[in-house]
């Protein structure tokens, strides 16, 4: 059986997502493990060392709190930050969506569905996005 090209292209980016999606939950998961080890190596190491005999305040702080301090912000850090982050997905998203309606247009496929307002689901979630970056910018006292 061959593979139809009217089949195949527009699988093809509908699953682009959904790696995408599992490829940061993955991701996540894994940093989050990583972190995890480091934890319990530092704390396997500083009781090691309490058992021979020596004073716990000479140790080396546990990592937690550096960890913690990385990605845990107060106040207008925290919201200037998250805007940031959604600014650029969205700008990100809204050139992704450009990319691929571009694409679609020079396909040219003969068909009676316009294969390119594909395109448009991805723009404007990054509008959206961009959006939401304006609306959870801290403002200036």
């Amino acid at each position: 059986m061959p593979i139809d090209s009217d089949f195949i292209i527009p699988f093809l980016l509908f699953l682009l997502p959904v790696i995408a999606i599992i490829g940061g939950i993955v991701s996540g998961i894994i940093k989050q493990l990583g972190r995890q080890r480091l934890i319990e190596l530092a704390q396997q190491e500083r009781i090691a060392a309490i058992q021979r005999g020596l004073d716990p305040s000479l140790l080396a702080p546990l990592p937690v709190d550096s960890i913690a301090n990385l990605d845990v912000f107060t106040g207008p850090e925290s919201d200037r930050r998250r805007s940031q982050s959604f600014l650029v997905s969205g700008v990100i998203t809204i050139f992704g969506g450009l990319g691929i309606l571009v694409f679609l247009l020079m396909m040219k496929v003969d068909s009676v569905r316009p294969m390119w307002a594909v395109g448009l689901i991805p723009i404007m979630v990054g509008i959206a996005l961009v959006i939401s970056a304006m609306l959870l910018r801290p403002h200036k006292r």
